[in-house]
């Protein structure tokens, strides 16, 4: 039975179609329409609305910055063991590496020419005072007689003459005999200082002159130590001009006391002073060298290790920014600062990073009271507007590290 053969009928491609079907399509087509249109309308609205960001009110900041130096470390007493005499290497009694005290043995060279000669000098010291008591004797048995006016007065004055002469004869064998122990004591060779044993190249049986080349060791008093340092031409009259003081001493004795990073990258744990620098400029180099003294109660640094001498700088009114709030673009760092009526601008600027990667050190491009946006870093442009949320300064500071640092690196470092 066909439910459709009271109703009228539209023919659609060919295609008998009730009417009242024809109707209710377009109507719900029509409804789909206008539900789609006010959504548009909708999300066109939504688009236009500014959106919200975090926005910090800059202000300064008390903070320190640290330039840091490569350093070169070395024993306060570095003493080279060299031989005074021509001989072989006899015995060895210190290790490479081994911890030393002052007047102990080190060396003993065997030399017996110099044994040798003490014997030889002690015998010409017992004849000159044999000599010396010969003549001695004539005197006394002149003198009597010249009293007596028994001879001449000039054989008693011939007698001291000659006692005289027997005198210097002795003296000058006992210089000889001094002469000849000394050179026997250089055989037996003893470390002036107390520190650490260096390499020992020259071996038991080694022949060694008193022109060898290279030393038998080096003593390296190590109780505190030199880190030596140096500043560029440019570095060197920042330090003169900023640094207050009439003299270079004065200025090296009003810095603070400097830090050194071992070669692990980790802390010492005590610091140190810059006590002496050079004020001249090395012609060859370009640079003026510093040296900085640390103490090593523990022994934990030697000579010949490298560091980094991390001298600090402290700047009171330092602006500091959420490295998050940065964008970097063709090697340069931008963020974005809210201008008037709340549209945003990019603004370039130059900074200095925290040890912690949490923040940068504005040196330029930005000022005491710019409003910076938090969250620009990503989904902002140039002349958009937006809503503000202030943000809190503590809240925002509150991870920021104790101190910044920065490297020689930087084109214009300071102490």
């Amino acid at each position: 039975m066909n439910v459709f053969r009271n109703h009228p009928l539209i023919v659609i491609g060919g295609i008998q179609v009730p009417a009242f079907l024809v109707v209710i399509a377009l109507l719900l087509t029509a409804c789909g329409s206008s539900d789609k249109k006010k959504g548009d309308q909708a999300d066109s609205t939504a688009k236009k609305q500014p959106k919200t960001y975090s926005v910090l009110t800059v202000s300064p900041r008390k903070t320190t910055l640290f330039v840091d130096f490569p350093a070169i470390i070395q024993g306060e007493q570095n003493v080279e063991i060299r031989p005074r005499v021509d001989g072989y290497v006899e015995a060895i009694f210190v290790d490479e590496g081994a911890t030393v005290t002052k007047g102990q043995r080190l060396f003993r060279i065997n030399a017996p020419q110099y044994a040798q000669d003490v014997l030889t000098a002690q015998a010409g010291v017992r004849t000159a005072q044999a000599d010396v008591s010969s003549a001695l004797l004539a005197v006394n048995k002149v003198r009597p007689l010249v009293e007596k006016d028994i001879i001449s007065k000039y054989e008693l004055e011939a007698a001291q003459y000659a006692l005289a002469s027997k005198q210097a004869a002795l003296a000058q064998a006992q210089a000889s005999l001094a002469n000849a122990n000394t050179n026997l004591g250089y055989t037996n060779l003893v470390s002036p200082v107390s520190g650490v044993v260096g390499a020992i190249p020259y071996k038991i049986g080694s022949l060694i002159t008193s022109t060898t080349t290279n030393p038998l060791t080096t003593i390296s008093g190590i109780s505190a130590v030199y880190a030596y340092f140096s500043l560029n031409e440019k570095q060197l009259l920042d330090f003169t001009r900023d640094v207050s003081g009439n003299t270079l001493q004065d200025k090296l004795a009003k810095l603070p006391d400097v830090i050194l990073l071992l070669a692990d990258g980790s802390l010492y744990n005590f610091k140190g002073r810059i006590k002496t620098a050079i004020g001249q400029i090395d012609t060859q180099t370009g640079s003026s060298n510093f040296r900085a003294t640390f103490p090593n109660p523990q022994a934990l640094l030697r000579s010949g290790s490298s560091g980094t001498v991390r001298v600090p700088r402290t700047i009171d009114s330092a602006l500091l920014v959420p490295q998050s709030a940065t964008y970097e673009l063709q090697d340069k760092r931008f963020l974005y600062v809210v201008g008037k009526n709340n549209v945003v601008k990019n603004a370039a600027i130059t900074v200095t990073p925290t040890p912690d990667g949490q923040f940068f050190v504005v040196q330029t491009g930005l000022k005491t009271g710019d409003k910076v946006v938090l969250d620009g870093g990503t989904g902002l442009k140039d002349g958009a507007k937006i809503k503000q949320k202030p943000a809190s300064a503590a809240t925002t500071y509150k991870t920021t590290a104790p101190a910044s640092t920065t490297t020689n690196n930087d084109p214009s470092p300071e102490l």
